[in-house]
């Protein structure tokens, strides 16, 4: 154990030279103490130690944030908490293959640019009046959220954003100098005038990233918290009986997600376009204005030419594969998956079925052979050198770390002991600890990762649930939502930052509308969980398969 301790206190050394010379005396005196604590206490102790020095890392990005999730790996062994062979099974369980398929699904949408097309033909539709073409912009960026990335759904709108928005601005200009010339009153477009063009661009920078971050709680796949929380609960409570799965997160976090994504867009109208309903909607108002922006967008939607073969084939799987999800266990009557495979036992998962579709991407071919050409096989949806280079492995590691770190809760004691520490809450209402824990994790979340989040705390929700007879998912659904609404800082997530560089925007002008937003996610969320959420998820009882004794072996 000595040798253990003096080894730790090394790795924490050099791991913190790299940082500010506060962030480094706090790394050595902590690494110092709990060193101390670890020598002379018992197993509960050594895993409390590596969940703080795991945080420390996470939070301070003293080194790559996958890397700190390799941790355990070294450490557990080495304390005797958990042998080599059962900590490394952690980092590939069934909610990482989904996680795999949802990935390679959005990777084939984006190689054929389908994602585009999509977002352009709605652009096209809902027009070009500030109000509705915000709406569309956040809808559109929220749909496509739900099934890519948040930061791909954001480094493919804001481009289209600002280009939208250059003509709408060059076109009120050349009406204010028609104005100024006697020509008379040009063809407005209903944005705000002078230096309120600042604030529109602004404003719809803004709502292309919140929408982002808003959209991808909406399906289990839509970002990686909520398939840490997934696996989490499927690591800590194996009874469980799938009660998170495809269909019944959409069916509790979709309703959630539109509210909050409608109550967002009136917060950002109010913000930065003012409440004149009549320029805002364009009541009344001239709309010749808006041919100019409209050509902008037709003539982009253009040049992706007519819909090929290949774009054709992914839309059908992709909606092959959401129906597969939904069907797969629906809730309120039996799956195809229940009657045809698992009658006794879970074998076909979401991950199965993700699994699936996605290996079809690399047999279906991207193009029909042509008549009087030789006969040569054409090349797939999708390659792997392509997969290789768009793939964020490096979440699978951190991911895998934050499974490794439960189960060592678990089997340490670590989980029992915070659970026995935090049986005191019981007095409290579940509704005042929902949510102040709701406002803990929003809090945290903007200074660390979502997945570094989650992965941290819903460990101990667990526990605590579990010590104070409360329904787990009452505190770890509403606090996995939360990790993701990072909205306050543009080092919070990569959408934050992508629209930081393209709207001129300062820290303070995204503090602003962020803190605002923030309240109104926990808010939302706290009101569908006690309402829709509580009748889904039965969340009102303590369930039976939440009462566990023993810990499951791997």
């Amino acid at each position: 154990m000595t040798v253990c301790c003096t080894c730790l206190y090394v790795l924490s050394y050099n791991n913190s030279c790299c940082m500010l010379p506060t962030s480094t005396a706090l790394l050595q005196s902590l690494s110092v103490s709990v060193c101390l604590c670890v020598f002379v206490c018992v197993q509960e102790a050594s895993c409390g130690y590596v969940i703080i020095l795991m945080t420390l890392y996470w939070c301070t990005e003293c080194m790559p944030l996958a890397v700190t999730g390799l941790l355990p790996v070294i450490l557990f062994p080495m304390m005797g908490i958990m042998e080599s062979s059962e900590v490394c099974t952690q980092y590939m369980k069934d909610s990482n293959m989904l996680f795999v398929g949802g990935l390679l699904m959005a990777i084939a949408v984006e190689q054929w640019n389908l994602h585009k097309r999509i977002a352009l033909r709605v652009l096209l539709i809902v027009g070009m009046r500030p109000a509705l073409l915000m709406f569309g912009f956040m809808g559109t960026t929220a749909f496509l959220s739900m099934w890519i990335s948040n930061t791909a759904a954001t480094a493919m709108m804001l481009p289209i954003t600002n280009a939208v928005l250059k003509q709408l601005c060059d076109t009120e200009a050349q009406a204010e100098e028609g104005e100024m010339g006697g020509r008379g009153a040009g063809p407005g477009t209903g944005i705000p005038k002078g230096q309120d063009n600042q604030a529109f661009v602004m404003g719809m920078s803004l709502s292309v990233c919140y929408a982002a971050s808003i959209g991808g709680t909406a399906t289990l796949t839509g970002t990686a918290p909520n398939l840490i929380l997934k696996g989490q609960v499927d690591e800590l409570f194996p009874g469980n009986g799938d009660i998170v799965n495809f269909a019944s997160w959409f069916g509790f976090s979709f309703p959630n997600m539109v509210l909050m994504l409608i109550i967002s867009w009136l917060w950002l109208l109010f913000m930065y376009l003012g409440c004149n309903m009549k320029k805002l909607f364009g009541c009344g108002t001239n709309k010749d204005g808006d041919k100019e922006p409209y050509v902008v967008i037709k003539n982009e939607y253009k040049k992706l030419g007519s819909v090929s073969f290949a774009e054709g084939c992914i839309l059908v799987l992709f909606v092959l594969l959401v129906l597969l999800w939904f069907t797969r266990e629906p809730g309120f009557m039996p799956g195809w998956a229940t009657v045809l495979f698992n009658k006794d036992k879970l074998y076909v998962t979401d991950g199965t079925v993700a699994m699936l579709m996605s290996t079809l991407f690399f047999l279906i071919p991207s193009q029909l052979p042509r008549c009087g050409k030789p006969l040569k096989a054409p090349p797939t949806l999708l390659n792997w050198d392509v997969v290789h280079k768009k793939m964020p492995w490096n979440i699978f590691l951190l991911v895998g770390g934050g499974f490794a770190l439960a189960r060592g809760s678990e089997t340490s004691g670590l989980s029992q002991w915070l659970g026995e520490s935090l049986a005191p809450l019981q007095s409290i209402p579940p509704v005042a600890i929902s949510l102040l824990l709701s406002l803990l994790i929003a809090t945290f979340t903007e200074c660390s990762s979502n997945v570094a989040t989650t992965t941290l705390f819903l460990p101990i929700l667990a526990s605590m649930a579990v010590a104070i007879k409360l329904h787990p998912l009452y505190v770890m659904l509403p606090c996995t939502i939360c990790a993701s609404l990072a909205f306050m800082l543009p080092v919070a997530t990569a959408p934050n930052a992508i629209a930081f560089s393209y709207g001129n925007l300062k820290v303070m002008d995204m503090a602003k509308a962020g803190f605002v937003l923030n309240i109104i996610g926990v808010i939302t969320i706290n009101i569908a969980l006690n309402t829709w959420g509580a009748a889904m998820f039965n969340l009102n009882t303590f369930p039976d398969w939440a009462n566990v004794t023993t810990i499951p072996t791997p």
